[in-house]
């Protein structure tokens, strides 16, 4: 089995669902006493946030890089990147790295394909929704992509950093956030992406008319096949 790299902290509240997924998973596929192999390392969600606010992304990208490097001096085989967001900055991370990232983009527009979908909406932070490096990444599988508008947008990210993050579930959010679910299948979409780790600890498929895709469950789920050799990893960086 190969060791999994957890980058987390961003927010801890949903890398702990990323641990307790690949756990989980391996224990399902192997059975009796069986857990995953894991190195974590969490970083100060803080000073990050802060980094995000200022538009400081490449400073951010090489704190993540030093996280990522120490992963692999600590023997991971691979990293996963327990955020949506901060794959704005995956290449970055990347750089003189010499073990593969998983990309949750990769792993999620897998299970989308895979269901037979082509049209999603998806929801994250107004980072993930409103800028192009998520949504390229899944449309270079073919997807289109829909996303909330400006006014539901605001909404979806400010749920996130003022409650979800800080460990709040409000049922109030939960009801706006199945309006906004509502409003992206009345323009098409098909299935919907909660592209956010955090969104998870709010909504779940049964506040959904379509199919939905947890990107923390699928990527978890990925790291675990890769672990487990059921798929090839990719290629290192560079």
């Amino acid at each position: 089995m190969k060791v999994i790299g957890l980058l987390g902290g961003m927010s801890w509240e949903s890398s702990i669902e990323y641990y307790r997924f690949v756990n989980e998973r391996v224990k399902a596929v192997l059975g009796g006493f069986h857990s995953a192999h894991t190195v974590l390392y969490s970083v100060d969600f803080a000073a990050i946030e802060a980094m995000q606010a200022d538009g400081r992304w490449d400073e951010a990208g090489a704190e993540l890089n030093r996280a990522a490097k120490a992963l692999e001096a600590a023997g991971a085989d691979f990293v996963v990147l327990c955020t949506n967001t901060m794959h704005k900055v995956a290449d970055r991370l990347e750089a003189g790295l010499g073990i593969p990232l998983v990309h949750l983009g990769d792993a999620t527009a897998a299970a989308i394909k895979a269901a037979g979908i082509r049209r999603v909406g998806l929801l994250g932070t107004g980072f993930t929704m409103g800028q192009p490096f998520y949504r390229d990444r899944l449309a270079a599988h073919g997807l289109d992509v829909l996303v909330p508008d400006a006014g539901d947008r605001e909404l979806v990210h400010r749920v996130i950093y003022d409650e979800l993050v800080l460990g709040v579930v409000k049922p109030e959010s939960r009801e706006a956030y199945r309006a906004v679910i509502a409003r992206l299948v009345n323009r098409g979409a098909e299935g919907v992406i909660y592209g956010c780790t955090e969104i998870e600890l709010l909504v779940s498929p049964e506040d959904s008319p379509v199919p939905t895709f947890p990107t923390t469950r699928l990527h978890a789920d990925a790291a675990v096949d890769y672990a487990l050799g059921k798929i090839p990893l990719p290629a290192p960086p560079g």
